[in-house]
């Protein structure tokens, strides 16, 4: 499994490419491309046209979440993609996976919008959609993990805004935050985008899913950008019990955290551009 850091808060140094408050990470299993969130912006086009990367060959686009900082992205692929098929250029009409409710309307002091802002059936219209809350399966290592069981006290959060419903409008929880994983001869690689869920809730999740306890690499947004000191020493006493080989924390981690959490893991840095391989 191969990957590569196409958005994020910041780029490597001496890596000449753009960065924006967003993630997105693109993912190779075998001969399996897939994209996982689009960032904010269009930079992940021209950021993937300078690695080399070809996203119309890319067959899955996983949400994480609904935020505007990893699906506004969508703007820029789609356009990639009708503006290939005007040309006739080759392209794969991509599977887009997410929760059902990553799509609904989000706000957040006064913010009307900061979900995503297409919906389902205008995306539908560009490819297929699956909606799940359950663990997905995307090759024989890789998965989606579903619904996150939020399993530990000291990571719950309060209600992010407002969510959208055709029940009504009620507190957002944001329980379509979700995370990839993927099996490899190390151990576990959990990939995250915010990590709303928990991020010990969610390698949890992953280490049950995939029957594995061994936790090779966690990269992605770990949600902890200005912790309450009993989260943050819950979850360095979780990596300190787990051991992961590796944490690659990035978009919505501090400072201040990723030095907690140097003390109890191997931290590394993280940004576009970041090429990461697990044999």
């Amino acid at each position: 499994m191969r990957l590569t850091v196409l958005v994020d808060n910041a780029a490597l140094t001496d890596r000449y490419f753009l960065a924006e408050p967003g993630l997105s990470i693109y993912i190779e299993d075998g001969a399996t491309r897939v994209l996982f969130d689009v960032g904010y912006s269009g930079i992940l086009v021209a950021n993937a046209r300078k690695m080399g990367i070809d996203l119309l060959r890319v067959e899955e686009i996983v949400l994480s979440h609904g935020h505007l900082d990893h699906t506004w992205g969508l703007d820029a692929l789609l356009r990639l993609h009708t503006e290939a098929i005007i040309e006739g250029r080759e392209r794969i009409e991509p599977t887009f996976v997410a929760h059902p409710d990553a799509f609904l309307t989000r706000s957040l002091d006064g913010a009307g919008e900061i979900g995503c802002h297409l919906s389902v059936e205008e995306l539908f219209r560009h490819g297929k959609v699956l909606l799940t809350t359950a663990p997905l399966w995307l090759t024989e290592n890789l998965v989606f993990l579903g619904e996150i069981e939020r399993r530990f006290e000291f990571e719950q959060a309060p209600s992010g805004g407002y969510i959208y419903t055709p029940d009504g409008i009620r507190d957002d929880t944001i329980a379509d935050d979700t995370a990839l994983a993927c099996r490899t001869p190390e151990g576990l690689v959990v990939i995250t985008g915010c990590s709303h869920a928990g991020i010990c809730s969610i390698v949890e999740q992953a280490r049950e899913v995939c029957g594995e306890d061994r936790v090779a690499d966690i990269i992605g947004g770990f949600h902890l950008l200005d912790p309450p000191p009993e989260q943050m020493q819950g979850i360095l006493n979780y990596f300190s019990d787990v051991q992961p080989a590796a944490l690659h924390p990035c978009h919505c981690t501090g400072l201040a955290a990723k030095v907690a959490l140097s003390k109890v893991a191997d931290v590394r840095e993280t940004g576009v551009g970041l090429h990461l391989e697990y044999e």
